[in-house]
């Protein structure tokens, strides 16, 4: 789980400050140095507002725990939070190249309307999605108990990595591609967005509400359970210990949502999601060679 954490955290925290520094250079590349307490005023608000969320957030789910349904709430979050991960990886992906010049225009305009709350608000809004989201995701991967993720060392090693990644950056010691950085951080969010759908469906078929036409696919607890109970009941019951440690299981179950005995409909969820990523890459790839392919054109027409 604080591995999660970490992930989701770095990568949250990461492109808020990178938004939040491009405004703040551009701001100060331009003469406009005043804007910039605007700008981080901004930035403070949704950091505390995506504090109280999460009380918020925690109160509800203390809610439908008294009312004996934080099953029903858990599942919904990791379904949706999956959905949401996938969403961010490739919305960045897409946007990482042009987000700078994005962000330059739209505070140009604030400052030749001499517009200071558009500038608080549209920091407000840049910090609060990131927060918003990483409050999202936290529950889902610790089961609602945000405070859980927020105080271990995952969350605050994350953020701490993701302030120095930043200030590298803009220091201009760091030199790298956004577009790369973020593919390459995007692929484990979404091996944790797969675990979060196939430990989904599993808790679906642990509470009766899916069935399943095989509900043990396989069985490889001899070579890896999935949890330290689980290592120690082959123990007792075959005499002979498995191969690997169930602390290596609950590890990769809460990371990679594995099952040494998953049910085929897990099996076929967790392959799914691969081949309709894998598919819509390939659908971008085409699109993207496409619109390259007149600026090559005229790159070679100004060099003749």
């Amino acid at each position: 789980m604080q591995l999660q954490a970490f992930l989701i955290t770095f990568r949250e925290v990461l492109e808020a400050l990178l938004i939040v520094g491009i405004i703040t250079t551009y701001l100060k590349r331009t003469d406009n140095k005043k804007f910039v307490k605007y700008v981080w005023m901004g930035a403070g608000l949704a950091v505390a507002a995506s504090y109280f969320i999460a009380l918020l957030f925690q109160v509800v789910f203390t809610g439908f725990a008294a009312m004996g349904s934080e099953i029903y709430l858990k599942i919904g979050i990791m379904f949706v939070s999956a959905i949401l991960l996938t969403q961010m990886v490739f919305w960045m992906a897409e946007h990482s190249k042009d987000i700078k010049s994005s962000v330059e225009g739209k505070m140009g305009q604030f400052i030749t309307a001499g517009n200071v709350i558009g500038m608080v608000i549209h920091s407000f809004l840049v910090v609060i999605r990131e927060g918003v989201e990483t409050v999202f995701f936290f529950a889902a991967i610790t089961g609602g108990n945000i405070g859980q993720a927020m105080q271990g060392w995952g969350a605050i090693s994350g953020a701490a990595a993701a302030a120095l990644v930043s200030y590298m950056f803009f220091k201009g010691t760091m030199r790298i591609s956004l577009k790369a950085f973020f593919k390459t951080t995007g692929v484990f969010i979404v091996l944790i967005a797969a675990g979060l759908l196939v430990q989904g469906v599993g808790i679906l078929q642990d509470i009766k509400l899916l069935g399943s036409v095989i509900p043990h696919l396989y069985d490889i607890t001899w070579l890896l359970p999935e949890h330290p109970i689980d290592y120690e009941h082959y123990l007792r019951d075959t005499g002979t210990a498995p191969l690997l440690s169930g602390d290596i299981g609950i590890f990769l179950k809460a990371f990679l949502g594995y099952s040494s005995m998953p049910s085929i409909e897990e099996v076929i969820v967790y392959l799914g999601y691969y081949v309709v990523i894998y598919l819509f890459v390939s659908s971008k790839q085409p699109s993207a060679r496409i619109k390259a392919e007149p600026e090559k054109k005229v790159l070679q027409a100004n060099n003749q």
